[in-house]
């Protein structure tokens, strides 16, 4: 089955050239080659290729398609792990939060979050205020975002909806609010910019030995169908929830084991749950929930359950969505919702370290490297904000061993100072480029709200957007469907975009938060693609029917 899009303009990681990329990860040797393209992997894949490693990586689904795509998005530093005296992961985390902001802050945004102190809570107002002491000076929180107390009048005044009978104080911190899935491929662009060869859609079958040391991944285009053998000097595993398998086809599934665990968020219409502001608050069985305002939006999360079923797509139950259901309401007054006001979902799987005799919330999220007698590498465990330095501690695993075997000098990582694709050298300049970019943006009738957008998903390359969208204006007026083949068209040249799904729902972020528009503007996207790509008829009609199945998951509580 062959494959070909069709651009003027082919640019690195245009989805066009993907026979291109199959035949240098055939005809190569890499120093690396990494399984898994989720935050995980895309770092390593960055790191790695900064360094200066020859550096190859797939993915059986699409980019950030696993739990990368699926988190509370919150860059946060680890508040709740103080609970469970994981000091140096606050520690980490914390400060890995003002480098992710720094070097992305059109994706990574500063939220103030309200924690109500209520009436037998898990928090008393003494806890309250010693905790997030502890926590701003372990996180190294600057001055401005510093821990703020709050009487119970004041705490009603930031959330007039909250429960004034079972109120007793709040308090405010800054957690940073972020697009999981656009970190994912901003990411893997910066690491393509750098050399890197990667590839969605591209399963790994099996391995291949040389005197018993893993050389080679067999690899499948699910695509084209296309079998190539990927040859590499180090073999990193970072599938994520499927780490384990990978391990089992290596024959090195022993000792330390995953533990998934189930997180869900579910989504309503702002009118619906009119919250100021985000906040973090108690829920049943102990746990802590978020509530967060969004585009339009409050979403609810999560849940920290045992998971066990089929990993491609987690389902959200109805006892999922009763638990959070009764979070909610437990903390309001007034107005309750209800599961008919849900108007989206999203279900992710924790890839943590099994330790025998814990609750799924009590099981640690540090990561773990596995080193197998064949010489792959495993990693699991880890959070969101922590994905660099994971990256780092595995990289420098691979530089040690290549200074024993090849006497490579040892590279140091430099991530850190690393600005991701479409970045910006601080967060005034993101405001600079908005007002910028919307005096360019007059011709197409791109106003504020939607240039802001724009910017705040795709960066400094929002402006190619506005240009690919002046190219089009002829033949498409309305603004909204002009922005939105528009980004359309720079996803399948710039990040590549290969279904519908990839652009609705991890591109663009519109299934979670902007539904009804996938619904308004799904079938001049079917159109554009069809007319713009020479695909295989089956590939097409089952890319449609994966979107159409994901528009009614979202809505479907098993």
């Amino acid at each position: 089955m062959r494959t070909i899009f069709i651009f003027l303009k082919t640019t690195p990681f245009s989805s066009a050239k993907r026979s291109v990329f199959l035949d240098q990860m055939e005809s190569q040797t890499f120093d690396l080659l990494v399984i898994g393209g989720g935050i995980t992997g895309a770092g390593i894949a960055l790191d790695a290729s900064a360094r200066g490693l020859k550096v190859a990586l797939v993915e059986k689904q699409d980019f950030g398609a696993g739990t990368s795509s699926r988190s509370t998005k919150l860059i946060h530093g680890g508040l709740r792990y103080l609970k469970q005296l994981e000091i140096g992961l606050v520690m980490e985390v914390g400060r890995e939060r003002e480098i992710v902001y720094r070097n992305a802050p059109h994706l990574v945004i500063p939220e103030k979050m309200l924690l109500p102190v209520i009436e037998k809570g898990s928090l008393s107002e003494f806890s309250t205020s010693i905790g997030l002491y502890v926590y701003d000076v372990l996180a190294g929180v600057k001055p401005g975002e510093r821990r703020k107390m709050l009487s119970k009048e004041q705490t009603l005044k930031q959330e007039p909806l909250l429960r004034k009978g079972i109120l007793k104080a709040g308090a405010l911190y800054t957690e940073y609010r972020s697009d999981d899935a656009r970190l994912v491929i901003e990411n893997m662009k910066e690491a393509v910019k750098r050399g890197a060869v990667c590839l969605n859609y591209t399963r790994c079958e099996g391995f291949n030995y040389d005197q018993g040391k893993v050389k080679a991944a067999r690899v499948t285009d699910q695509i084209s169908g296309r079998e190539v053998e990927v040859k590499a000097h180090y073999i990193i595993n970072a599938a994520g929830p499927w780490v384990d398998e990978l391990r089992e086809m290596d024959k090195s599934r022993q000792g330390k084991r995953l533990h998934l665990t189930k997180g869900v968020h579910i989504v309503f219409p702002y009118e619906k749950l009119p919250f100021r502001q985000a906040m973090y608050f108690d829920a049943p069985l102990g746990r802590m929930i978020f509530a967060i305002p969004r585009d339009g939006c409050t979403y609810v999360g999560t849940t920290d359950t045992t998971y066990s079923d089929q990993k491609e797509r987690p389902a959200v139950t109805k006892e999922d969505v009763d638990y959070l259901l009764q979070a909610v309401n437990g903390i309001i007054d007034g107005v309750q919702v209800q599961e008919s006001d849900i108007i989206s979902s999203w279900c992710g799987l924790r890839p943590l370290i099994h330790e025998d005799g814990k609750s799924p919330s009590e099981l640690s999220r540090k990561d773990e490297i596995f080193e197998s007698a064949s010489g792959l590498l495993s990693i699991a465990g880890g959070k969101l904000t922590g994905y660099r330095k994971m990256s780092q501690r595995i990289v420098d695993k691979i530089f040690d061993r290549m200074s024993g075997s090849q006497g490579k000098a040892f590279v140091a990582c430099s991530t850190h100072r690393i600005p991701l694709a479409g970045g910006f050298g601080s967060p005034q300049a993101v405001d600079r480029f908005v007002e910028l970019l919307l005096g360019e943006a007059k011709q197409v009738n791109f106003g504020r709200e939607l240039i802001t957008k724009l910017v705040g998903k795709y960066g400094k390359n929002a402006r190619t957007i506005v240009e690919l969208a002046y190219e089009m204006s002829r033949k498409v007026q309305d603004a909204e469907s002009l922005a939105t083949l528009a980004e359309l068209r720079y996803g399948m040249a710039e990040e590549m975009v290969c279904t519908p799904s990839d652009f609705f729902v991890r591109r663009s972020g519109m299934l979670y938060f902007n539904r009804l528009d996938i619904l308004k503007h799904r079938e001049s996207v079917f159109l554009w693609m069809e007319s713009n790509t020479s695909l295989d008829s089956s590939f097409l009609i089952a890319s449609k029917s994966e979107l159409e199945r994901e528009l009614e998951e979202v809505m479907h509580f098993a």
